[in-house]
């Protein structure tokens, strides 16, 4: 597994690692996200490279800074 493929991972498990500790549904975050509920799923199976973007709008959806969903990678 290569660098980028780690950091995937990474990501998408910090992302439901969190969002399940909101007890949010994967389906909720996605619809506030306004994103499809199957790239959600993949994003946190580490299957896709989400933009910044994405992941600033996951973390205010969850009600973090984007810092913090990063911060511990």
């Amino acid at each position: 597994m290569d660098d980028k493929e780690q950091l995937q991972l990474a990501i998408g498990k910090r992302v439901k690692m969190l969002r399940e500790e909101k007890g949010m549904a994967q389906q909720d975050l996605a619809a506030k996200c306004n994103i499809e509920k199957s790239n959600l799923s993949r994003l946190e199976a580490g299957g896709t490279n989400p933009t910044l973007y994405t992941l600033k709008r996951i973390a205010d959806n969850l009600e973090i800074k984007l810092e913090e969903l990063v911060i511990k990678l």
